[in-house]
């Protein structure tokens, strides 16, 4: 029984749904990376960003390669960085709506220490 194309794009997101491995991917953007290397760039116990990588080399988003004692990892393919660039340009405009709405929140939005001031303390008593 084949998976729904809609079920195997979330468990593709799924799969991206951990912060080391996004960190990862960014890195790897920029060429292939030795693990010591990596482990310099992102402050984790060594067995976990190997469990991380696994997760990706399972996957086949990253590959890996051993040249000697060495083992380094690179992005299968330049799709992956299209999708980084993507969600970084995704974010890019959410957080410029969220920072204009904000913006407009505080300009019609009195302040707690003005409504003491003028409304609130008219209506107390004063």
């Amino acid at each position: 029984m084949q998976v729904p194309l809609y079920q195997a794009k979330a468990e593709f997101f799924r799969m991206l749904g951990h912060p080391v491995r996004i960190r990862v991917l960014e890195l790897l953007q920029h060429g292939p990376m030795p693990v010591r290397d990596l482990l310099a760039e992102i402050d984790i116990e060594p067995s976990n960003l190997s469990q991380q990588l696994a997760v990706l080399r399972r996957s086949g988003i990253v590959v890996s390669t051993r040249e000697g004692a060495t083992v380094s990892y690179a992005l299968a393919g330049g799709d992956v960085a299209d999708l980084l660039r993507a969600a970084r340009r995704i974010l890019t405009e959410l957080l410029a709506g969220q920072s204009q709405l904000l913006a407009e929140l505080r300009q019609v939005e009195p302040s707690p220490r003005r409504e003491a001031e003028t409304g609130t303390a008219a209506h107390l008593g004063h």
